[in-house]
């Protein structure tokens, strides 16, 4: 029998392989390095994320299957990886001094957020079950360390061991549902699924109908929907805040990517089953979200319970499954990036070593003491909240736009409501900046070149986005042709 080597594109993993060198280079360096001083390691992580960046370019437009299929690089999972390299760019470049003065400074640290980032790239890219989960688990893995980085804060510790133990537990949901799947239909593939399941006759298998449940629940922890959403406040206020933002938008836009390419690709035609609970999910999910957030006066949690609204929004476009509920989230993902990390670009230049300045009243009176970083903050919370011309208002516009024309007009409904309770804790830090008096000493801004051009890039992409969307939603509808 003669042995068949499967070819393997090199090509196609261009972005994985560039980033997977400069982590392991990071690493190596890094010895080298004075201690307390790793600028250099995080200017090289840079240097890789530029590169990679570059090759997802000259990738756009030829889709190819590489390693015997396990792979797809198409222009969905090149479209999601300029997300996850703009998270791990800023995030980089936000925690340069912010790791100096917590006297944290290592350059494992970046070295993780490039192989997390590399998990993130092959969830978006991956056309198996098994090489999604194989993403997910080399995200998951980084995330929890970088989670309890700050091993001396109590806090931190507690951070990562939640983020571990319900992380594990979300895992053995999602692989579970591979294992029934398979049982299922024969295949983890997932062009092989879908062919399977367009035989009408299996569509009620009671195996296949529980093992779409368990993808679901999978999904639903790593997204923070309601029910699965209890980690999200505990994690994001507990860890590194460069690494709250990290996770805030790389994590969500590597499992809405895989969450998008398994169910309105692979399990389309289940689509009857599992968009009731998508419906009733997001419902729930922005609900909560944004009612529980008003009651928070931690900014870090409030950006918590706000990220899982979030998470609602977006589940509206896929609740939709038209091209332009697709094309949305797509959108309205990058548009998230920019200014939620913007937000915590501003928390982490705020705050100091032993006074992080995370209760909303730290704020008070920050707008006449520092405008410049009062602005970028108000510019960023009325994006979060939907208000023009930003990018959160483009992207909520289409999401609701694609719920209305696809039928949903409850769901839309129920979405600008939701949106209109978020604008109170949104305007409530820009109220606090302006109309109230100081209730405590300012002390200096510690501006690095790193923080100030991670919070123009922020902020241009925030402004840009809102007022020119239409370059941006035209790449979003090209990624999705596949679906459509």
């Amino acid at each position: 029998m003669d042995l068949v080597i499967p070819k393997i594109d090199v090509v196609s993993l261009g972005p994985e392989l560039i980033l997977s060198i400069a982590a392991i280079f990071v690493l190596l360096v890094s010895v080298f390095l004075p201690k307390g001083r790793k600028d250099p390691a995080a200017y090289l992580s840079l240097l890789g994320i530029f590169f990679a960046f570059v090759s997802s370019i000259f990738l756009w437009g030829n889709p190819r299957y590489s390693f015997n299929n396990m792979i797809l690089v198409d222009n969905f999972a090149l479209f999601f990886n300029s997300i996850f390299l703009i998270a791990a760019g800023l995030s980089i470049l936000m925690s340069v001094n912010y790791l100096e003065e917590q006297e944290m400074s290592h350059g494992e640290f970046y070295a993780l957020i490039l192989f997390a980032t590399v998990g993130m790239m092959f969830m978006a890219a991956g056309s198996n079950l098994i090489t999604i989960f194989l993403g997910l688990e080399t995200m998951s893995i980084s995330i929890y360390v970088l989670a309890g980085f700050f091993r001396r804060s109590n806090k931190s510790n507690e951070s990562a061991l939640k983020y571990l133990l319900l992380g594990a537990f979300s895992s053995a949901f999602l692989l579970y549902g591979i294992a029934m799947m398979y049982g299922a239909t024969g295949t983890t593939d997932l062009k092989g699924i879908s062919e399977y399941l367009s035989k009408a006759a299996y569509l009620k298998d009671p195996m296949l109908l529980a093992g779409m449940g368990l993808l679901l629940v999978g999904f639903g922890f790593k997204i923070a929907s309601v029910p699965f959403h209890m980690w999200t406040p505990d994690v994001y206020e507990g860890a590194p805040t460069s690494i709250t933002a990290f996770m805030s938008v790389g994590v969500k836009a590597a499992a809405f990517a895989a969450f998008v390419r398994v169910f309105l690709y692979s399990l389309w035609n289940l689509q009857p089953d599992w968009n009731h609970v998508l419906w009733i999910l997001a419902v729930l999910t922005m609900t909560l979200g944004n009612v529980v957030a008003i009651s928070q006066n931690n900014i870090k949690r409030m950006l918590a319970y706000s990220s899982i609204a979030h998470a609602g929004y977006i589940m509206i476009g896929m609740v939709a499954s038209s091209e332009l509920g697709t094309s949305g989230i797509l959108f309205y993902m990058l548009a998230y990036a920019f200014m939620n990390l913007g937000a915590f670009g501003v928390i982490i230049l705020y705050g100091r070593k032993g006074e992080e300045n995370l209760d909303i009243n730290d704020y008070s009176g920050m707008g006449f003491k520092y405008p410049g970083l009062a602005l970028l903050m108000t510019v960023f919370m009325f994006s979060l909240a939907g208000i023009p011309p930003t990018a959160g208002f483009v992207g909520k516009f289409y999401i609701f736009s694609a719920a209305i024309k696809s039928g949903y007009i409850w769901l839309a409904i129920i979405g600008v409501m939701n949106s209109l309770v978020s604008v109170y804790y949104y305007l409530r830090i820009t109220v606090m900046m302006y109309m109230k008096e100081p209730v405590k000493e300012f002390a200096g801004l510690k501006w690095s070149p790193s923080m100030a051009i991670a919070l123009i890039i922020a902020v241009i992409g925030t402004l840009l986005i809102g007022i020119f969307p239409s370059p941006y939603l035209d790449l979003a509808r090209q990624s999705v042709q596949l679906f459509m």
